[in-house]
């Protein structure tokens, strides 16, 4: 261990000067003035691939963004770990709630503030440093392979297609992934399960253009109005999904699984004051963990019509839109759910207004078992690294790629993330714990070491 944390100590800056040389590249997938960017992005992550000790680090084209694939084949008769990662970005709007210029990292108060600082450049990078290690001094124990994407945050629509058409060269044991989070830094644990996700858009239409609000207001079906009563009818007064079908295929926990997930320490008043609400609300008969774990959920995701900008101006407006995501848990169809849900909106709207529903993105959600050999591995090097046991959790988020990566490659996924809520991605001021930067190389080094013994 007392070598491990030496490696670590000594190249320190080091690994922090290329991590923030990625950090620095805005490689936002999601939009189009970033292509270059994504390119850029994935060849500085085949360039550091390569200087850590790996062959064959290329950069391969898909439909949409590259891929990324290295590898370091030591004995074909050894397990092979294939490490999945992603090197783009959400985007980082509002730009006006950082505190600092999300592709300018820098480290306050111990942690890297950056987009991607966690998600998943931060992450995805502890990969190639526990890898570095090995490499030094020609110790790796296993083959390992690198799949680092350029798409996960816009649902991987080109990886699909690319992996069936490379399954060979990904061939793997297990599917080695930190992109999730701990429950927290004293109460380690290993994400066990993701949620998957339907993701829509929804446009109600009404006049063939805007209109006076005073000459037609209360005659002409409104469209924000009707947007907004179809949305309220989404979710019944116990928190349940009112699309006829969508809990066909949902799987009910027994109370012993319930109870082994409920391991997980809660304070519930701190959970409220740590995002700043005063209530928390959600399906009934199930604690809030278990609500973003284990049981699926609709939420809008955003909302727009008629008039926003400064000022007033009396518009009924022509139309109004919104982005609504279903986080799905193992065993719901997303692609069976998106159709459920497209046929019960239509269904809900009045006369006066047409409705549109387009399916942007999905994937399935996943379960990992705690009794598999790689499992036991993971926890014994988290529980070495953090003096704890770490406790099996359910992800509430969703890498919607996993499970088809899965079932590609015949292979399970092993969760190790070691981001914490407080790091809030997706969201202004991004940031990474530079002691779970370390702790987490820390821990898939150990992982590589227990896992080649089983």
């Amino acid at each position: 261990m007392s070598e491990i944390k030496d490696f670590i100590g000594q190249n320190s800056n080091r690994f922090l000067e290329e991590l923030f040389t990625l950090l620095r590249i805005p490689s936002v997938s999601s939009q189009k003035e970033h292509t270059e960017d994504m390119h850029t992005c994935a060849l500085k992550y085949a360039e550091f691939l390569t200087k850590a000790g790996a062959d064959n680090a290329k950069v391969y084209p898909t439909t949409g963004h590259p891929v990324v694939y290295a590898e370091k084949i030591i004995d074909p008769e050894k397990p092979t770990v294939l490490v999945y990662g992603h090197y783009d970005v959400q985007p980082v709007d509002p730009i006006e709630l950082w505190d600092s210029p999300p592709f300018e990292p820098e480290i306050r108060d111990g942690a890297i503030y950056a987009r991607g600082a966690n998600d998943d450049k931060g992450q995805s990078f502890m990969h190639v440093k526990a890898f570095e290690y090995y490499m030094a001094d020609n110790k790796l124990p296993c083959n390992v392979k690198f799949l680092i994407e350029g798409e996960e945050e816009i649902g991987s629509p080109s990886l699909g297609q690319w992996a069936e058409e490379h399954k060979e060269l990904l061939a793997c044991d297990v599917i080695l992934v930190s992109d999730t989070t701990m429950i927290s830094e004293k109460v380690p644990s290993i994400t066990t399960g993701m949620r998957g996700l339907a993701y829509m858009e929804v446009k109600v239409t009404g006049p063939d253009k805007d209109l006076h609000s005073g000459h037609y207001g209360g005659a002409v079906a409104n469209p924000i109005n009707v947007l907004c009563n179809m949305i309220d009818r989404l979710i019944d007064d116990k928190g349940r999904i009112t699309v006829p079908g969508f809990y066909n295929n949902v799987v009910e926990l027994t109370e012993e699984e319930r109870a082994m997930l409920g391991r997980a320490p809660f304070d519930e008043n701190e959970y409220m004051e740590s995002v700043g609400v005063n209530a928390l609300i959600g399906e009934e008969g199930y604690t809030p963990l278990e609500r973003t774990g284990i049981r699926p959920c609709l939420d809008v995701n955003g909302i727009w019509g008629g008039y926003i900008a400064e000022g007033a101006k009396t518009v009924l407006p022509s139309f109004a839109q919104a982005k609504i995501s279903m986080r799905l848990v193992p065993n719901q169809d997303h692609k069976v759910i998106a159709k459920l849900f497209a046929k019960h909106f239509k269904s809900l709207a009045p006369a006066g207004v047409t409705v549109e529903v387009e399916e942007h993105h999905g994937g399935q959600g996943f379960l990992a078992p705690i009794t598999s050999s790689v499992y036991k591995a993971a926890a014994k090097a988290v529980e070495e690294v953090y003096g704890i046991e770490p406790v099996p959790s359910r992800g509430g988020g969703s890498i919607p790629i996993l499970a088809t990566l899965e079932n590609i490659l015949q292979a399970p996924p092993l969760l190790m993330g070691f981001g914490l809520e407080r790091d809030t991605i997706h969201s202004p001021n991004e940031s990474y714990l530079l002691s779970q930067f370390y702790k987490g190389i820390e821990s898939i080094i150990l992982f590589y070491k227990y896992y080649t013994q089983e």
